[in-house]
């Protein structure tokens, strides 16, 4: 194996200072017109794809029809009954339900009030877990209230109360047919594919088109976005059931229905439950795109005091989807742990006696709800003794601004002249021609000619619908920020693995990072650097960063203690258990970091044209703006495809490494 390893190192050494020679100078070799073609596709050859699909929508949304309906009206039937549980869960956290339309709407029944909403997340905390986690819950909302976040916040809820059982749902359906029928899988991977890698931008043009403008729309997207999940985990889930438990179910005579809903799903509910975890995640991390098409909630508060500038603003809102995800994240991951927990049937007593948390949440509604009219107070979270935190933040970013602004400024400029503008230029500098035949015999090499082909048309795509300088911007970006998250991200891994005491910090750490919606990661950075390259590198490199860490530390940690032992007592130091044993066999769990954080970076991507790049994520955004859907689905196939490349190449090579020191 050794033997055939090091010439592949040779082969793809030599393919590179090929590669950076054509990069360094090829502009001067092809300025002849007639070589030109190959540093830049040629206007003439692009195939105007994009516009082939906005007229596709356009007839869809304008002309097509079914006889008894057209399909608008079949598309807002369906937004007609999403809004109706959304209004009605909206009027139950946030709003109240009103009577009449518009400024002239009366209020005929209040909202839950805050105190009987956080009796209720804190009953529902004690219930999943303990006191402890029900203290973290309710000081997390009780904040959203002490801080003026409170109506945003629940109306933000809202959202996920009615786009995660939709999803939710949907995965799990999506997930049990692929489990079933492994044709289906075979279809369903690639549009799984797709629905993951393709920036939420890029498809909210046609939502907008086919459900309007509002938060229904915001949720279908939403529904979209987290639902791949749940699907794929499903799927998991129920191939890791104990095939024990499922011959036990055959031989008693089991139904397909039976055995479904009364073996599989029961034994497989701590894996479901980890899917519902990343769905309520996903569906929180969308908050503030989809404010950008009429969600609201803390969504909306972020976004425009980004557009205003308004730095304290920005933050609190912030930090407000902060404290509502690290709560919503902390239950759903008791609850998971509790649904594989035995827990005997309770005895028959008195209704109140079992049912002890609803009875008092449902005492302290009624109260609050009844002496509400009475103290405005126990309904509504008085104006008068909120607090706020923007005077500081905003002060506190001034300061920075004003006293440290040169040695940002330093920072901000070495990189961008040391590291981001080199690799710019090595990636801008590849002939395309050149870039493609690389890209197919990586493929073929590291997974056989069915992977380079798919490689070859998915490159050839880019290129020929006019994207491939976009697409060269957009690998080097994500290329730049993923090295430094993995050159930052991987140590740490590996320290956390070692040191026991470390791990349980950097634990901490990085499952708050993970909770983190995308866009809360560009607000310190835009106040401290401002827009461009090096601030998207920052924001894309903290919002990536976890899988690198999370990945290496479980690579190393489990790697066996068998051979550890073995080298503790051939004579081995630490160094080189941890250079010659530990790395090499966690060497496929570090890789799927890296290839995880390729995803994240490339998701990011989109959300940091918003801060001036120049890349694929930029042209999804304009077509956003523009309602140009044919501009916005070509690029966010580009970056599809790019994502997508990445992840087969990355676990192909994971495998082999499996395969060379025996992990299969």
């Amino acid at each position: 194996m050794e033997r055939m390893f090091k010439p592949s190192i040779l082969v793809f050494a030599a393919l590179f200072a090929a590669t950076w020679l054509l990069a360094k100078f090829g502009g001067a070799w092809f300025e002849s017109p007639a070589l030109a073609w190959l540093m830049e596709y040629p206007k003439s050859w692009v195939l105007p794809l994009k516009d082939y699909v906005s007229a596709a929508m356009k007839w869809l949304v304008e002309d097509a029809n079914f006889g008894l309906f057209t399909f608008t009206e079949f598309t807002r039937a369906i937004a007609w009954l999403i809004e109706q549980p959304y209004e009605f869960v909206r009027a139950v956290l946030a709003t109240g339900f009103m009577d009449g339309v518009g400024r002239r709407a009366e209020q005929i029944v209040p909202p839950l009030s805050w105190i009987a909403v956080t009796a209720a997340v804190v009953a529902l905390g004690h219930y999943a877990k303990s006191w402890g986690l029900a203290a973290i819950v309710g000081l997390a909302f009780l904040y959203l209230a002490v801080f003026g976040q409170w109506e945003s916040a629940m109306i933000t809820l809202a959202s996920v109360v009615i786009a995660v059982p939709f999803g939710v749902v949907g995965g799990l359906m999506l997930g049990l047919l692929t489990y079933r029928h492994k044709a289906f899988e075979a279809v369903l991977k690639p549009i799984l594919d797709l629905m993951q890698t393709i920036p939420v931008f890029a498809y909210l043009v046609p939502i907008l088109f086919m459900f309007g403008f509002g938060p229904v729309s915001a949720l279908v997207a939403t529904v979209i976005y987290a639902m791949p999940p749940m699907a794929r985990i499903t799927t998991l889930a129920l191939q890791n059931v104990d095939p024990e438990i499922v011959d036990f179910g055959k031989m008693t005579g089991c139904t397909q229905r039976q055995m479904t809903w009364k073996i599989l799903v029961p034994s497989a509910l701590s894996g479901l439950m980890v899917g519902v975890n990343q769905v309520i995640m996903l569906s929180l991390n969308m908050v503030i795109i989809a404010s950008m098409i009429g969600a609201g909630g803390l969504g909306f508060d972020v976004l425009s005091s980004l557009r205003r500038l308004n730095i304290g603003g920005g933050f609190e809102a912030g930090i407000a989807i902060v404290v509502l995800a690290i709560a919503l994240d902390r239950l759903s991951q008791a609850l998971a742990e509790r649904s594989t927990t035995y827990a005997p049937a309770p005895a028959k007593t008195g209704l109140f006696v079992r049912y002890k948390r609803s009875g008092v949440v449902a005492v302290i509604l009624i109260a609050t709800m009844a002496l509400g009219f009475f103290i405005p107070a126990l309904q509504t979270y008085p104006e008068g003794a909120e607090l706020s935190t923007g005077a500081f933040w905003t002060e506190s970013v001034k300061y920075l601004n004003i006293n440290y602004f040169d040695q940002f400024e330093a920072v901000k400029i070495f990189f961008l002249n040391n590291f981001l503008l080199p690799i710019k230029r090595f990636f801008l500098g590849i002939p395309w021609p050149w870039a493609i035949a690389m890209l197919t015999l990586i493929g073929w090499k590291f997974g056989g000619w069915k992977l380079g082909l798919m490689n070859l048309i998915m490159a050839t795509f880019i290129a020929a619908t006019g994207m491939w300088e976009k697409a060269m911007i957009t690998v080097y970006l994500c290329g730049a920020s993923v090295i430094i998250a993995s050159v930052i991200g991987i140590p740490i891994g590996i320290w956390a693995a070692l040191s026991p005491r470390a791990g349980r910090v950097i634990g901490v750490v990085i499952d708050t990072l993970q909770t983190l919606p995308s866009f809360v990661y560009l607000i310190p950075v835009v106040m401290l650097f401002r827009i461009g390259d090096f601030t998207a590198m920052i924001a894309i490199v903290a919002y990536a960063l976890v899988p690198a860490v999370r990945y290496a530390a479980h690579g190393v940690r489990h790697v066996s203690a068998e051979l550890i032992e073995a080298g503790v007592v051939s004579g081995c130091t630490k160094w080189q258990i941890l250079l010659k044993i530990r790395l090499p066999l966690a060497l496929p769990e570090i890789l799927l970091g890296i290839n995880q954080t390729i995803m994240l970076a490339l998701s990011m991507l989109v959300i940091t044209a918003l801060v001036g790049t120049r890349d694929l994520g930029q042209e999804v955004y304009i077509a956003l703006t523009k309602a140009d859907t044919g501009r916005g689905l070509v690029a966010g196939f580009a970056i599809a495809f790019i994502a997508i490349m990445a992840d087969r190449v990355i676990s192909a090579s994971a495998r082999k490494a499996k395969a060379r020191y025996g992990l299969d």
